[in-house]
C-alpha cells in the first residue's frame, strides 16, 4: 500500500513516537475518513501502511488517504475520549457514528434548600415541580436523566396523586386569587392561596426527593411515625392526611410495579445486530424505579466493522485488553476474534460516545463484554466509580431480559420500515419509468406554500434520500416581494433559490456560462451541534436560536449542491407550469418535475400526477405503493410549511419583536417585565405608562418598548 502514498506521508509514519494519542485520516477534498486511538501510535498507524489489505474495505479506504493528524496524550484513556469527542464533531466515513441525540429530560423541583429543622427554601417557600430539558442550574435540583419526555410526566403525576406538589408557573401562582382546578380534584394543596403552611410544604417535598432517590421504604416509614404521632396527640385531622398519603403512595407504587432493590441508579446496555443493522437499547433505572427504555440506531456499521477487523486480524489485539469469562478457557487468537465481535465494536463505541456528554450512573448492566479499559476511561472522566455487569442474576437479568426484547421489537421495527420503504422508492421509481444509477442514492425534493390570507408567507423543502425523510436537510424561504396570496409567484421564487446556485455550479463545471441564472447569494453554516442553518438575503436563517457559533459547511457534504432525482410541487398544472418556466429558464431538465395534484373533492389517494415535459396525468391507484411514498413526502413538506407559518405569524402579530431584541432590555429587566404582565402578549397589550411602571424602566425606554411592539 506504501506504493500508492506520498513519501511526506509516508516519513510522517515513521516519525511518529511510540507513545498514546489520536490519529485522523483524510481525503484529498480535506474529508475525514477514520479516527483512531492507538496505545502506541507508531505501531498502530504503521500497520495500516506496511500490510497489504487487498481489495477489501479497509485496504479501498487506505488508498484514498492523502494526510494524517496525530495528537499525542498522556495515557490510553485520554486518547480514548479525545477518539469519541473527534468521531461526533468529524463524524468520519468509516466510524461506528450514534447520531447526537437531543439532551435527555429531567424532573425538577425549584428553590435551593437550606439545611435546618424546617428544610426552608430561598428561592420561594413553594418549590414547584417542573419538566425541563437544558443545561443544569445550581439553584434547583435535578432527577434523572429519564429516558423520554412521557417517563418525566409520568414521575410528576405520580408525586402529584401523592405529594400534591404545585406544577404551576410562578407568574400563574403569584397572581391566583382562588385554588385552580388541580386543587379541586386532590393534585395540589393550594399554596398559592395559604392551603398548606411553608413547612408542611416542604415536608412533602422533601419526601418527594426521597422517592425520586429511591429512599422509598424510608419515606413510607417516615410518613407512619408523623400519622401516629398526630394520633397520641389527638390531631385525627391531621393523622388521616397522612394515612391518605400512604395509601395513595402504596397504590401507586403498586400500579407502577415499582421493584423495591437494592439498585438505585442503573443503566441496562443491549446490543443487537441483524439485517445488517444495529439497535443498542437503553434502559434506565433511577431511584429504584424502571424508567423504560430509549432505541439507537448507529450508522457506518459495516465500513467500521470490516476495517476494525482487518486491523485486528494485523494488529495481533495489541490493543485489546478485555479479559475472558473467568470459567472459560480461550486459547490467544481465538481470544482476539470472539472479542472483536460487531455487537462489542457497537457497544464500545456507544459507551464511549454516550457517557462523553451524559452523567453515567455507578451501574451499568452490558449484553456484552467490554473493555476494562474504557469504563475505567469513563469513570476517570466523569469522577464516578463504575461497575459493569456482565451476565447479571436475579432482578438485573430481568432487566436485561426486558432489555433484550425490547431491543429486537425495535430492530425489526427498523427494517420493516426500511424495507417497506424501499419498496415504495423502486415502485415509484419504476411507475415513473426512471432509471437512476442507484436506488439506494435517489433523492426527492419537495416544495409547498404555506400562508393565511397571504399573512406570513414561507415555503418549505423537505428531502427524501437513502430511502428516508433527511429533516437535517429541510429549509425555509421566507417569501417577499410579492402580492399576498400569489402561490405561483411564491413557487417561483423559491425553485429559482433553491436550483440558481445549482445550475450555476452545473454550468462552471461544464464550462457552458449559466442561462441568465437569478443568483441569489447564500451561505451554509453548520452550528456546533450539527445542525444545519441556510441563510440568504431573504430566506433568514432557520433554527437561528441555537446556532451560537457558525462555520462554512461544504455544501456537497450535505448533499444540497446537487440537483436531485426528482422535483415534487405540491400543486397541479399552475405550479407545474411556473416550475417548467424556472427550470427553462436555468436550463435544467423539465423531467425532473412532477406536480402532485389533488383528486376529486380533495380526497386521499386520488391524487393525480402532472409532468412538466408534456407527459400526460397519471393516476396511480389508491393502493399504490408509489402513491403512498409520493403522499408521504407531500404531506411531510405541507406540515414543514405549516409549522413555519404559523411560528411566523404569531411573531408578526405580536409586532414582529421580541423583548431581546429591544436595544436597552437585557435579562433583568425583561425579567421583570415578563412577571409583571405575565408574558409577551400581557407586554404588548400594556400602555406606556404601565410599562414604564416597572422598576428599571424609564419614561424613553417605555415609549422604546411600546413602539417596538406595536
Amino acid at each position: 500500500m506504501s506504493e500508492t502514498h506520498s513519501d511526506q506521508l509516508l516519513s510522517e509514519v515513521a516519525a511518529l513516537p511510540q507513545l498514546p494519542g489520536v490519529y485522523r485520516y483524510f481525503d484529498a477534498a480535506g474529508g475525514v475518513l477514520y479516527v483512531g486511538k492507538a496505545r502506541n501510535l507508531k505501531k498502530r498507524v504503521a500497520n495500516y501502511f506496511q500490510k497489504s489489505h487487498g481489495g477489501t474495505r479497509i485496504g479501498h479506504m487506505i488508498s484514498k488517504i492523502v494526510r494524517m493528524e496525530t495528537t499525542v496524550v498522556r495515557s490510553e484513556a485520554e486518547a480514548l475520549l479525545l477518539e469519541n469527542n473527534l468521531i461526533k464533531r468529524l463524524k468520519p466515513r468509516y466510524n461506528i457514528l450514534f447520531r447526537d441525540d437531543k439532551s435527555y429530560p429531567y424532573l425538577k423541583i425549584t428553590g435551593t434548600r437550606i439545611a435546618g429543622p424546617e428544610a426552608a427554601m430561598v428561592a420561594g417557600s413553594f418549590p414547584r415541580l417542573a419538566y425541563y430539558r437544558g443545561a443544569v442550574d445550581k439553584r434547583h435540583r435535578y432527577f434523572g436523566p429519564y429516558p423520554s419526555a412521557w417517563a418525566v410526566k409520568e414521575s410528576i403525576q405520580l408525586l402529584q396523586k401523592v405529594f400534591r406538589l404545585r406544577t404551576c408557573e410562578d407568574t400563574v401562582f403569584a397572581n391566583r386569587t382562588r385554588p385552580c382546578l388541580l386543587y379541586q380534584i386532590k393534585r395540589c394543596t393550594g399554596p398559592c392561596v395559604g392551603h398548606i403552611t411553608p413547612e408542611a410544604y416542604a415536608q412533602d417535598v422533601n419526601n418527594a426527593e426521597a422517592l425520586l432517590t429511591g429512599e422509598t421504604q424510608q419515606v413510607l416509614t417516615g410518613l407512619e411515625e408523623r400519622m401516629t404521632a398526630h394520633a397520641e396527640k389527638l390531631e385525627f385531622e391531621q393523622a388521616a392526611a397522612l394515612r391518605n398519603q400512604m395509601t395513595a403512595l402504596s397504590r401507586v407504587l403498586h400500579q407502577q410495579s415499582v421493584e423495591v432493590a437494592s439498585d438505585k441508579d442503573v443503566d441496562i446496555l443491549v446490543v443487537l445486530v441483524q439485517g445488517g443493522k444495529a439497535c443498542v437499547n437503553l434502559a434506565m433505572v433511577r431511584g429504584g424505579r424502571h424508567l423504560g427504555d430509549r432505541p439507537y440506531f448507529p450508522s457506518h456499521i459495516e465500513e467500521a466493522t470490516q476495517i476494525r477487523q482487518g486491523h485486528f486480524e494485523s494488529d495481533s489485539g495489541l490493543e485489546d485488553d478485555r479479559d475472558p469469562p473467568a470459567d472459560v478457557d480461550v486459547s490467544p487468537s481465538v481470544r482476539t476474534v470472539a472479542l472483536d465481535r460487531i455487537e462489542v465494536q457497537v457497544l464500545e463505541a456507544f459507551i464511549a460516545q454516550h457517557y462523553i456528554d451524559v452523567p453515567v450512573p455507578p451501574t451499568l448492566v452490558l449484553s456484552e463484554q467490554v473493555s476494562s479499559a474504557l469504563i475505567e476511561a469513563i469513570a476517570q472522566h466523569s469522577g464516578t466509580r463504575i461497575t459493569a455487569v456482565y451476565q447479571p442474576r436475579e432482578q438485573r437479568r430481568h432487566w436485561l431480559e426486558m432489555a433484550q426484547t425490547n431491543a429486537g421489537l425495535q430492530l425489526a421495527r427498523l427494517l420493516a420500515e426500511e424495507g417497506s420503504q424501499q419498496a415504495r422508492t423502486r415502485a415509484l421509481v419504476e411507475a415513473l419509468d426512471l432509471a437512476p444509477d442507484d436506488l439506494d442514492d435517489f433523492r426527492i425534493e419537495c416544495f409547498d406554500i404555506s400562508h393565511t390570507a397571504g399573512e406570513a408567507t414561507q415555503a418549505s423543502c423537505v428531502v427524501f434520500h437513502n430511502h428516508k425523510m433527511q429533516n437535517s436537510e429541510y429549509r425555509r424561504f421566507n417569501i417577499d416581494g410579492i402580492t399576498p396570496g400569489d402561490d405561483y409567484a411564491a413557487m417561483r421564487q423559491v425553485l429559482l433559490r433553491r436550483y440558481a446556485k445549482v445550475a450555476e455550479a452545473m454550468a462552471a463545471s461544464a464550462e457552458v456560462p449559466p442561462p441568465g441564472v437569478e443568483t441569489v447569494d447564500a451561505v451554509e453554516l453548520v452550528a456546533p451541534s450539527g445542525s444545519l442553518a441556510v441563510v440568504d438575503a431573504e430566506v433568514g436563517v432557520e433554527n437561528a436560536a441555537s446556532l451560537a457559533e457558525a462555520v462554512p459547511a461544504r455544501r456537497a457534504s450535505r448533499g444540497l449542491a446537487r440537483l436531485p432525482d426528482l422535483v415534487l410541487v405540491d400543486g397541479g398544472k399552475g405550479q407545474v407550469s411556473m416550475a417548467r418556466e424556472v427550470f427553462s429558464q436555468l436550463g435544467l431538465a423539465l423531467s425532473l418535475i412532477v406536480g402532485v395534484e389533488k383528486g376529486e373533492k380533495r380526497k386521499v389517494g386520488l391524487e393525480e400526477l402532472v409532468f412538466a415535459d408534456g407527459r400526460d396525468k397519471v393516476y396511480l391507484g389508491r393502493d399504490s405503493a408509489a402513491l403512498m411514498l409520493v403522499a408521504q413526502i407531500r404531506d411531510e413538506a405541507h406540515r414543514f410549511a405549516i409549522t413555519g407559518m404559523r411560528a411566523k405569524r404569531a411573531k408578526v402579530r405580536i409586532g414582529g419583536s421580541q423583548l431581546e431584541d429591544i436595544p436597552g432590555i437585557g435579562p433583568k429587566r425583561r425579567a421583570r417585565l415578563l412577571q409583571r404582565f405575565g408574558g409577551i402578549r400581557g407586554v404588548a397589550d400594556a400602555s406606556v405608562e404601565d410599562i414604564a411602571s416597572v422598576e428599571g424602566i424609564a419614561s424613553e425606554l417605555a415609549e422604546e418598548i411600546y413602539r417596538a411592539l406595536h
